[in-house]
């Protein structure tokens, strides 16, 4: 589930985690991907953790881009 008010984004259980936070934790996988000890589980393990971050991350900034849509008088729209 993803909560756009604060740019929150859920990721396990009822664990909320901003967008900024999420961004950083993904920092923080790329890091451990790139250490030689990490075996190759590991690293499966950290990519898959890693795509999921990415896809809620994602859908958040698609949702927050759909809600900039503005219309204008005429009933068209005009996109920030």
């Amino acid at each position: 589930m993803i909560f756009m008010k604060g740019l929150q984004i859920a990721t396990k259980g009822d664990k909320e985690m901003k967008l900024e936070e999420s961004f950083k934790k993904l920092e923080e996988i790329l890091i451990k991907l790139e250490e030689p000890s990490v075996t190759l589980e590991d690293s499966f393990t950290l990519y898959q953790e890693g795509v999921k971050l990415l896809k809620l991350c994602n859908d958040s900034i698609d949702k927050v881009e759909k809600e900039l849509i503005i219309l204008d008088e005429d009933g068209g729209s005009d996109e920030l």
